[in-house]
């Protein structure tokens, strides 16, 4: 993992489903939008004047953060996939970067193999390990 994969919106692209496909690869959010879906390249948060406009890296950088477009995201990818970006994006600038992305590897690296979690589908790509989350958004192996 890199600083580069960590989104404005605090999401970490390396688990999402559109980097982890082999078809239409994603390289992730701050890299050419070359395979990217119609839907990230128009990502309003990716594309916010607020960040764009203050060369800002992140959304917790933002007056206005959390703004109702964060606080949307947080509020669909809670319910639907247990991860939260205000979480995230809180615990990087309290953390830092390095310590964030340390974090990120210990919640989304498969403890059987090695391979990434998927935060979309909740198995690891690699040897397709069942995930689930649980308190504290850390993943536990489903019994």
């Amino acid at each position: 993992m890199i600083e580069k994969q960590i989104a404005p919106c605090g999401a970490n692209c390396i688990i999402c489903m559109a980097y982890l496909r082999t078809k239409n690869h994603c390289p992730g959010c701050r890299f050419d939008d070359k395979n990217k879906s119609i839907s990230c390249i128009q990502c309003k948060i990716k594309n916010c004047h607020e960040l764009n406009d203050n060369n800002m890296k992140y959304c917790f950088e933002c007056k206005k953060y959390p703004c109702d477009k964060i606080k949307h995201l947080d509020k669909r990818y809670r319910k639907n996939y247990c991860y939260s970006m205000i979480e995230s994006l809180n615990y990087l600038n309290s953390n830092g970067i390095l310590r964030h992305i340390e974090n990120q590897k210990e919640i989304w690296i498969c403890k059987k193999c090695g391979g990434v979690i998927c935060v979309h589908r909740g198995f690891c790509i690699i040897c397709g390990e069942i995930w689930y989350p649980n308190i504290g958004n850390k993943r536990s192996k489903i019994k």
